[in-house]
């Protein structure tokens, strides 16, 4: 089933409150995913410092600190490391690519979950509102922010197969559905060059939009030829690191409301997750049309 937020904000005396209305939007999601979750937020200076790039990691081997110590020497600069279990947040004055390559050379078995100059990803197994209370989400500020709960249907339950999925610098994904060809078009995006890290049919629909934006597209038409190469049924929200954006297939069977007003722009799969947000009595809400790509911009 799973349910989606998502929280663009547009007025920056908002932004300190960033984690603590996503958290809320979350918490009204659990009964839709309750078996793990995921979340992402763009401008949080504690995680994401300016003039740092930022890798969020699963399942690192070892102890945040010590890995942050073997990175800042061989990176010859100083790398933050977070623990923050299962997922290792680490920081530095390097570039995004150069630090999450690093990473993957010196503990080859963890999974790079995230990566940009203002993301950070978090991810776990459990009850999603536990999960980000743990992670310290309520008092997160920022500007942009996506969470998924997950009720597993295509691959195991894992941290790794929980959303976002963000495969691209600053880029995320997150999915309430299936898709029924993913196969076939992983298939064609791994003869193209394209690595994936799970099994999961998100994770293809993540990787054939970040290869049209490395490609130069634009973020809409690349979720319009996500339309006309995907079959199945699924809501997405799409978030990088300019753009807000959300789409539906053909048939939009899976459940998505918007809210917008002047100060934020709000999406979930369900209104009783928007239904605290500051304004919201004033706001234009509505059900994304099908096929219909929503953008916005910072």
């Amino acid at each position: 089933m799973c349910g989606i937020v998502g929280l663009h904000l547009r007025e920056p005396s908002l932004y300190p409150q960033l984690g603590a209305l996503l958290t809320d939007m979350l918490g009204q999601m659990c009964d839709r995913g309750p078996d793990s979750a995921g979340m992402a937020i763009y401008g949080d200076r504690a995680w994401s410092p300016v003039g740092e790039s930022t890798v969020s990691l699963l399942d690192c081997p070892v102890p945040a600190a010590e890995l942050a110590a073997t990175l800042s020497a061989s990176l010859d600069t100083t790398v933050t490391g977070i623990d923050l279990q299962p997922t290792t947040i680490l920081h530095g004055v390097v570039g995004a690519a150069d630090l999450a390559a690093a990473v993957r050379s010196v503990v080859p078995s963890a999974r790079v979950i995230g990566f940009g100059d203002d993301l950070t990803v978090l991810k776990g197994v459990g009850n999603p509102i536990d999960l980000a209370n743990r992670f310290g989400l309520p008092s997160a500020s920022g500007w942009q922010g996506v969470a998924h709960t997950r009720m597993a249907t295509e691959s195991a339950v894992t941290a790794e197969g929980s959303h976002p999925f963000s495969v691209g610098p600053d880029q995320c994904l997150v999915h309430n559905g299936s898709f029924s060809n993913h196969m076939s078009i992983k298939h064609q995006l791994e003869r193209d060059g394209v690595a994936f890290d799970s099994a999961n049919d998100t994770e293809v629909g993540a990787r054939f939009v970040a290869k049209q934006l490395a490609e130069g597209v634009d973020l809409e038409k690349a979720l319009l030829m996500l339309n006309e190469t995907f079959d199945g049924f699924y809501t997405l929200l799409v978030s990088t690191a300019d753009s807000f954006a959300v789409v539906r297939d053909a048939i939009s069977c899976k459940p998505a409301v918007i809210a917008q007003t002047d100060q934020w722009v709000a999406m979930a799969s369900e209104y009783r997750a928007l239904a605290n947000l500051p304004g919201v009595d004033n706001a234009r809400i509505f059900e994304p049309e099908p096929e219909e790509v929503y953008v916005w911009h910072r």
